[in-house]
């Protein structure tokens, strides 16, 4: 490839990244669940249908975006997986999560003591369960693949 044939090639580049067409497909990626310290700002979204007992409990952030989804929710080992374990039926009071603004990122904060846990996001009620695509930690239940989250003491 000649110089000349270089500098074209790397001066279009430039003029497409500059106008926003490549950098559109670069995307901010979530953090995976974590602790967070000052809970007022997340008192709506606090998950209260089960308290855990324990003095060292975290509140910990799950976030998810899906601008196509119309409902989100949380399946955990921590929350009988929506009800799916213990009752077989998807109960989509469990876990809901909230997307107030409208953004598409789906947010939950949910009481944790330490210890392994695993969960995946569950898409409109059911017609999809998903992994977290931020969170790279995975571990198996009854042959399932799950996203797993690991609170520290």
């Amino acid at each position: 490839m000649s110089g000349r044939r270089k500098i074209v090639l790397a001066a279009v580049f430039i003029a497409l990244f500059l106008s926003g067409c490549v950098a559109k497909y670069i995307k901010v990626r979530l953090r995976p669940p974590h602790p967070v310290e000052d809970i007022s700002k997340y008192r709506d979204i606090i998950d209260t249908t089960f308290t855990p007992a324990g003095e060292n409990v975290k509140y910990i952030l799950f976030q998810y975006e899906n601008k196509a989804a119309h409902y989100v929710n949380l399946a955990g080992d921590f929350n009988g997986w929506c009800g799916t374990k213990d009752y077989h039926r998807f109960d989509p009071s469990i876990g809901v999560m909230h997307d107030d603004d409208g953004d598409g990122i789906w947010e939950i904060v949910v009481p944790l003591p330490p210890g392994r846990y695993q969960y995946k996001f569950v898409i409109d009620h059911g017609a999809s369960w998903v992994q977290d695509p931020n969170n790279p930690l995975k571990d198996y239940e009854d042959g399932i693949e799950n996203s797993l989250l690991i609170v520290e003491e």
